[in-house]
């Protein structure tokens, strides 16, 4: 789905490296600047090291004069506002408008009985709206938006700055559309077999037996319990060997030291 994301008037040249960077790693790519402070912000030292290598991002970027040369082809303008307005879009969100946005399975009923579609068509796509670091979102611009996204934040405490609130709606609009597949940083572990099991118990046994824990006159159910535990332990073939290593240990330490 095609997603832009648009600073107004940003006066910092970090910010729009951070954003950028934000941007690229929930895969979007798409940044328009509205009159920045600084016409050569794209090319600032600042900007391309707080990119952090999103290099193509910035690249790719565009610097327009006015909003509306920024919105060409979008159909749903999502501002990003802190400050409630007594007037203009419904607030929400970033989880709860897309939740709605997406919902396409969500169907009403109409005048004569019959369910039908209610989910909204993006179209030509979706544009998130930031403001200034210092005085957000003009109203006027705000009123012009289908929603004003609230990021909830602490009540005590609810100043983000512009590239982390860059983050968090890239992040939550990536999540509504999916999200990427996480890759683990490790092999799935080889589970050991009952086989294995069953020798490492009978390895255990024999120290218990060695260490005056078990007595095996009347050994009751420790054994059986154990396989229970080691059963829901779900053990690796590399955790038997660490726990023969043990048994092994205790069954020395029985001996007494070696002379």
């Amino acid at each position: 789905m095609k997603t832009r994301f648009i600073l107004i008037h940003t006066s910092h040249a970090g910010n729009v490296g951070a954003a950028a960077r934000a941007m690229k790693v929930m895969g979007f790519d798409d940044l328009v600047l509205v009159a920045p402070r600084w016409a050569n912000v794209l090319r600032r030292e600042e900007t391309i090291q707080r990119a952090s290598g999103a290099l193509d991002v910035l690249h790719n970027a565009r610097i327009v004069a006015t909003l509306d040369e920024a919105l060409d082809g979008m159909s749903h303008l999502c501002a990003t506002a802190m400050t409630p307005r007594d007037f203009g879009p419904p607030t929400r969100t970033p989880r709860e408008h897309f939740d709605l946005l997406l919902k396409k399975e969500q169907t009403i009923e109409n005048g004569q009985g019959e369910e039908v579609k209610n989910a909204l068509d993006l179209g030509g796509g979706m544009a998130f709206l930031f403001g200034s670091e210092r005085f957000g979102m003009a109203n006027e611009d705000v009123y012009r938006c289908h929603v004003a996204l609230s990021i909830p934040t602490s009540p005590s405490f609810s100043s983000l700055n512009l590239a982390a609130a860059v983050q968090v709606v890239a992040y939550e609009w990536r999540l509504a559309l999916g999200g990427f597949t996480v890759q683990s940083a490790t092999a799935t572990p080889r589970l050991a077999d009952a086989r294995a099991v069953s020798g490492m118990l009978a390895h255990w046994e024999e120290a218990l037996v060695a260490i005056g824990f078990l007595d095996p006159a009347a050994p009751k159910k420790l054994m059986p319990r154990l396989n229970q535990l080691f059963n829901r332990a779900a053990l690796t073939q590399e955790e038997i060997h660490i726990l023969r290593g043990v048994a092994k240990a205790m069954g020395e330490a029985a001996q007494g030291p070696k002379r």
